[in-house]
């Protein structure tokens, strides 16, 4: 896939991006990277290029200006989840620019456990991928999780929305997202994806609730029509600029069938205020995972061609 022609030079879209958080990557073991590569292109006509090496995928983010990334793991069956926690906060000892999350599976043994081992090697929120784990995103199961959640006051990011083959999946959608809302009012939660495929619906979520935030991965591409059959510019700027305290920027990357460019070009394309841009790119992820310090972005800052 080809890089998106946008009007403005890459020299006034690139400075616009820098320093970011990149609230939605993911780093596994490269053989289960490989399991989840093999997966994703048997349900859809996706190939998968970049990295899966620690270093290599920094190398990427970094040349871009990314200042930290959130490494999202999630566990589909019961047992994997302690054993993946661990070798991600592992990961992390040797990074200055990951922030590993954790993840638990609904049939894990004391899921509470689990949570609260992974939260003090260093995981700094959780994520729950709904229809791959299948549970709701309030699943009873997950409740004594939720509550360590809670105590610890750290951030839990769910796919929690239909895209981008879970339209009739029982476990995702805006009702089952916003029973969670409900049931915890006081966590702070997103839903990647923009909850696409029901954007509205997750927006007005976002604006009656400050605990409830979206990212931007995928849904705000310029590859998203043709990955997911959805439009970006039918979320407006105005739109973005209202909720910009609410909206954060992800990418999925490595596991991306295109280049990492396209998942900020059509952002930085946007007649967007500063301040907007300041908001989506870094301050709300920082705000959503609840740092008392801002990661530093250091040095090797230059865009690198084709990331």
């Amino acid at each position: 896939m080809s890089s998106p022609d946008n009007s403005r030079s890459a020299e006034t879209i690139e400075p616009a991006f820098r320093p970011a958080v990149d609230a939605h990557t993911h780093l596994f073991p490269e053989r289960l990277t490989a399991a989840i590569r093999r997966s994703l292109s048997d349900e859809t006509d996706w190939e998968f290029s970049h990295p899966v090496t620690r270093s290599a995928i920094e190398a990427v983010l970094r040349s871009a200006g990314v200042a930290a990334s959130v490494a999202l793991p999630y566990a589909h069956e019961a047992g994997l989840a302690r054993e993946l926690n661990a070798w991600l906060c592992d990961q992390a000892d040797s990074s200055d620019l990951l922030i590993p999350f954790a993840t638990v599976h609904p049939d894990d043994e004391d899921v509470a456990a689990v949570v609260r081992d992974a939260f003090e090697a260093g995981a700094r929120g959780l994520k729950i991928h709904c229809p791959v784990q299948e549970c709701r995103p309030a699943d009873s199961r997950l409740e004594p999780a939720l509550e360590v959640v809670a105590e610890y006051d750290r951030p839990i990011t769910y796919h929690g929305g239909t895209a981008p083959m879970f339209e009739d999946n029982p476990y995702v959608g805006v009702d089952a997202f916003t029973e969670l809302v409900h049931s915890y009012p006081n966590l702070r939660v997103c839903c990647a994806h923009m909850g696409t495929y029901e954007v509205e619906a997750f927006l007005e979520l976002a604006r009656d609730h400050a605990s409830v935030y979206l990212d931007t991965t995928f849904a705000m591409s310029t590859s998203a029509e043709e990955t997911m059959g959805f439009d970006p510019s039918s979320i407006a700027d105005e739109t973005v600029v209202e909720l910009s305290e609410s909206i954060m920027y992800g990418s999925d990357f490595p596991n991306i069938p295109y280049p990492y460019r396209n998942e900020r070009a059509g952002l930085l394309a946007r007649d967007l205020p500063r301040e907007t841009m300041r908001d989506v790119f870094y301050r709300t992820a920082i705000d959503y995972l609840g740092l008392e310090s801002e990661p530093d972005l250091g040095d090797g800052t230059e865009t690198a061609g084709g990331v």
